[in-house]
């Protein structure tokens, strides 16, 4: 199956010196995999000679204008028609490509892909879901990380909705389980929105495993976690910062003197491996899901290694068709979907 991808190589903070490189690893690496390198042909064309790239699946699409990390949203979207994460996202409403990835303007990137390709059947937001590691050797899917600040209880279940789909093509995982973000596992704990969202949850026919603490990210306690985008995104900025606060502090450890340098040639390799399991490139690519199309978004500080990751996560939700198995997992969920929008709101506690 020839899965095609399109780059927006100009998006991030480093723009073509890293999306173009990552772009002709991961196309040497599969070799059913067509890239669509969209930006400046005249900043493309010199870093794919450099890597001395093969053509054949490795194809320039010329635009002249580029979201800055700074650009409003309405302005990335109204004033630059001809951007190229614009174009990429272009790409893939029109059938060319089967997924985008940027590391381009978050806000900007949100508001073009829901503008051109539109969300699916019943979903009201798109949300941003990511990866972390966990105790059992996986991965915890979270859901939203930042694309939708203030939520409902609805839109909480229709995160729960899209992260199970995500989990079960990808993962291929049979009833993935869900967990709810609280400040508490009993019944009770939390505020109304989130006690709401568990009697819309356990109400429907999810694998709903019932509330969930921060530490149970990292232990695995479930396949999904569900949360608004203001706690995702605070949860996800510690995690990649104690990550970083754990390494460096391994690092000074074993560099205070001549003794622990020694001692850091003997644990050399078990340091090497703690550095792979702790590395937040490996996890880069966070998906948009709730769109007509498959949208990737990385982070715009990543470094070649870490955008290859993310082109990667295009690829395997454009292989395992997430698109498709997403609106099959919608479908059983409309009517319930569509009855809780037409419930009252939920009233504040006195």
């Amino acid at each position: 199956m020839k899965v095609r991808i399109s780059i927006d190589c100009m998006g991030g903070d480093h723009g073509t010196a890293v999306t173009v490189p990552a772009a002709v690893a991961f196309a040497r690496a599969e070799s059913d995999a067509q890239l669509l390198l969209v930006g400046r042909q005249s900043e493309i064309e010199p870093r794919l000679k450099a890597a001395r790239a093969e053509y054949a699946r490795l194809e320039i699409v010329h635009t002249d204008e580029v979201v800055e990390m700074d650009d409003p949203p309405a302005q990335a979207l109204r004033g630059k028609r001809n951007s190229s994460m614009r174009v990429a996202v272009n790409l893939v409403k029109d059938g060319r490509a089967d997924a985008c990835v940027s590391a381009g303007n978050t806000g900007a990137l949100m508001a073009i892909s829901r503008f051109v390709l539109k969300t699916l059947d019943g979903i009201d937001r798109p949300a941003i879901a990511s990866v972390m590691p966990n105790q059992k050797g996986g991965v915890t899917t979270i859901l939203d990380l930042g694309a939708n600040v203030d939520c409902t209880p609805e839109h909480l279940l229709q995160f729960a909705v899209l992260g199970s789909a995500l989990v079960a093509a990808v993962e291929e995982k049979d009833r993935p389980s869900v967990g709810l973000l609280n400040i508490g596992e009993e019944v009770i704990k939390g505020n109304e929105v989130v006690k709401r969202a568990a009697e819309l949850l356990r109400a429907s026919s999810l694998n709903f495993y019932g509330n969930v603490e921060g530490d149970d990210i990292y232990k695995g306690t479930t396949d999904v976690v569900v949360c608004d985008g203001f706690v995702g995104n605070v949860a996800l900025k510690a995690s990649e910062g104690l990550a970083q606060l754990l390494g460096n502090m391994v690092k000074e450890e074993f560099t205070r003197n001549a003794l622990t340098r020694l001692q850091a040639l003997i644990a050399y390799p078990v340091l090497q491996h703690f550095r792979r399991r702790v590395d937040h490139r490996n996890y880069n690519g966070a998906s948009l899901l709730g769109l007509r199309g498959i949208v990737i978004k990385s982070h715009g500080s990543a470094d070649a290694y870490a955008f290859e990751r993310a082109i990667a996560r295009g690829y395997a939700e454009a292989r395992h068709r997430l698109l498709e198995r997403t609106e099959a997992a919608m479908r059983p969920f409309l009517m319930q979907l569509n009855a809780t929008a037409r419930a009252p709101a939920v009233e504040a506690s006195s």
